[in-house]
């Protein structure tokens, strides 16, 4: 049914990227009526060919959702990571078999994850809608709820007025939702970029993801088919703009330099794609009648891939909060119900973002005696179980409170 002026919702959600999509899904399963707002035209939000890393946790959150089956067609199982600090003694490694699960996490491209979350909406619940073409260009708040103000972003179509008791905004670290709801952000430059590529190497990298730290950001290579890798390099803008501008060969001539020669030598270089690095972090996720969720909340660097995973986690969160309240007579935009989520989420996202900043900023500095600490700090956690198991359950996504998604329990 096309959405009209006027309609109410019990939720509106800024955003049908992975997050915005998860919290839909969730939240439709269950009868929330619900609609995305999405700028985008086209079918998918996400288009730019990308690997993207899902941790252990956010597999079981993808299978409560019921996406899992269709992801996993396209996804590479990662059994061990390996760490290393370039030119310098420091390494670590981590292996799923070591902690019971088949693989710590699981690697795809952005567009095959893209496709099975659009066709998922496509076909969801009729408390599901979408609108798009368009983006919100007024929120107003109070007692009753909000109202939400919509303009065509690509077409002609009239401008719409619509309510919700909760507002969500899941649209990225740029947020026009989190904008309008006058919630204010501490953004970090990097003054780097992220060249994106698959990898052809010589040898086998039997299912190893590899972060490999130089003196120009991290170089990661992600499993994905027999020899093929997902390449994520960080380097100054400088060094990126270069090395876009290099011809196959000589690109991957360069990434053998830098990542060296545990692969072997790459033999070829698919298209190559880049993005500006920065990290945003919200001065709060909620207020009356309004809730941030993935990126919009906090924007991460993207070492060690925890961005994605950590999205997945608010969307899976919110939608058990905002379910739970709603069979129990409660507003789900009042501010005792939306504490309890940025109450259950908060220690993730401290974590996570602190973990995040701090590595980037550890591995990226020359400075002798630190770097002599860093890699005493690496073999250190390759050889104490206790530190090294916190540090894996982290990255797979499993520390701390689960979400009865991602325990496999039904919202």
């Amino acid at each position: 049914m096309p959405v009209r002026d006027g309609d109410k919702f019990d939720v509106i959600i800024i955003g049908r990227g992975f997050v915005g999509a998860t919290l839909g899904l969730a939240l439709a399963g269950a009868g929330v009526r619900c609609l995305i707002v999405e700028a985008a035209a086209g079918a998918e939000a996400v288009t730019a060919p990308r690997p993207i890393a899902l941790a252990y946790g956010s597999r079981k959150i993808l299978a409560g959702l019921g996406q899992w089956p269709a992801i996993e067609e396209h996804a590479s199982p990662i059994r061990g990571i390996h760490v290393s600090d370039r030119g310098r003694f420091g390494f670590a490694r981590i292996r799923a078999e070591d902690y019971g699960v088949d693989a710590l996490g699981y690697v795809s491209d952005a567009r095959d994850v893209a496709s099975v979350f659009a066709h998922a909406v496509s076909n969801a619940s009729p408390a599901l809608q979408i609108l798009q073409p368009y983006a919100p260009t007024r929120a107003v708040f109070d007692q009753g709820g909000v109202r939400v103000d919509c303009g065509a972003t690509a077409s002609g179509a009239p401008d719409l007025s619509l309510s919700a008791r909760l507002l969500v905004a899941a649209d990225g670290g740029q947020s026009n939702a989190r904008a309008l709801a006058g919630i204010s952000v501490r953004e970090v430059d990097w003054r780097q970029s992220a060249i994106s590529a698959t990898l052809t190497s010589r040898l086998d990298h039997e299912q190893v993801a590899f972060e490999r730290f130089t003196e120009d950001g991290p170089v990661a290579l992600l499993p994905l088919a027999r020899r093929t890798s997902g390449l994520v390099w960080t380097l100054p803008g400088d060094k990126a703009d270069r090395m876009m501008d290099l011809d196959d060969s000589e690109f991957t001539a360069a990434i053998g330099r830098t990542f060296g020669s545990r692969l072997g030598s790459f033999t070829h270089a698919g298209p190559r794609t880049r993005h500006r690095l920065f990290s945003v972090h919200s001065r709060g996720v909620i207020k009356p009648r309004f809730a941030l969720a993935g990126n919009a909340a906090n924007h991460l660097h993207p070492v060690a891939g925890q961005g994605l995973n950590l999205g997945l986690r608010d969307a899976a969160a919110l939608a058990e909060v905002v379910i739970d309240a709603l069979r129990r007579g409660e507003d789900p935009g009042s501010m005792p119900v939306l504490r309890r989520y940025a109450d259950w989420r908060q220690g993730d996202q401290r974590l996570t973002a602190e973990f995040t900043g701090g590595v980037v900023r550890l591995f990226s500095n020359d400075y002798l005696p630190l770097a002599a600490v860093r890699d005493l700090a690496l073999l250190g956690l390759d050889s104490f179980g206790f530190i090294k198991g916190r540090l894996a359950r982290h990255a797979m996504g499993v520390a701390g409170r689960s979400s009865r998604l991602a325990r496999g329990l039904p919202l």
